[in-house]
């Protein structure tokens, strides 16, 4: 998979990608991720790339000029299956969103910043929106290393356990289940004893139930989703 991020601010996201998983799955080939200053696109030697709204108002916006110039290049270079604008009033990211981007080939994220992007790329570039969370944040480059995150760790081989992503919590529409690793008692809080009977049937059974329990508990707007 092959990512662009459109951003005026890369420095915001070399730490996130380049340690840990994501630093892995480009390692290994798995996940191509090219961070790209707008600024390269500035409609002045000064590095313009935003300007006043029309109508005034508090807050600069992203210029239409440097943004269309940035996706035309880009896109000349490879076929993209989403243009992907980060912004608060976007669909907002869950694990089903995150399951079938990781299917796809190339994408662009756009990380907006100031006040937001000019409407007129919105509507006639972008062809998905994405939010990752009902809350307001200074631009869109911690969204979009959040989703290339989501999305990398789901590419096969990017994982050493397989089978590990199939379990986390959001992807049966259930929270996952407690887990608990050595020692078998610390301080007297002991493991629950059916993870140490060997039974991989009854362990099982008894991770859907604590899912399920936890859910109920904690999220249960996820279990009135699906009715």
């Amino acid at each position: 998979m092959h990512i662009d991020i459109l951003t005026v601010l890369p420095e915001l996201l070399e730490s996130p990608l380049q340690h840990s998983i994501m630093k892995r799955a480009q390692e290994k080939g798995l996940l191509t991720v090219e961070v790209h200053p707008l600024r390269k696109w500035a409609v002045n030697e000064y590095g313009q790339v935003d300007d006043y709204q029309y109508g005034g108002g508090a807050g600069m916006v992203m210029m239409c000029e440097p943004l269309a110039k940035a996706i035309e290049e880009l896109s000349k270079e490879k076929s993209y299956d989403e243009i992907i604008y980060l912004t608060p009033d976007g669909e907002r990211l869950n694990q089903k969103t995150a399951n079938a981007l990781s299917l796809k080939e190339n994408l662009l994220l756009i990380c907006g910043h100031y006040k937001g992007i000019d409407e007129r790329i919105r509507q006639h570039f972008i062809t998905k929106e994405m939010s990752i969370g009902d809350y307001v944040l200074s631009g869109g480059e911690l969204p979009a290393a959040i989703l290339v995150d989501a999305i990398g760790r789901l590419l096969p081989g990017v994982l050493n356990d397989e089978t590990s992503a199939l379990t986390d919590s959001f992807q049966d529409n259930l929270l996952a289940p407690p887990v608990y690793t050595r020692p078998e008692d610390f301080r007297g809080w002991k493991v629950p004893e059916i993870l140490l009977s060997g039974d991989h049937k009854k362990i099982e059974e008894w991770r859907q139930e604590q899912s399920l329990q936890r859910t109920k508990e904690k999220r249960p707007d996820i279990l009135k989703g699906d009715e």
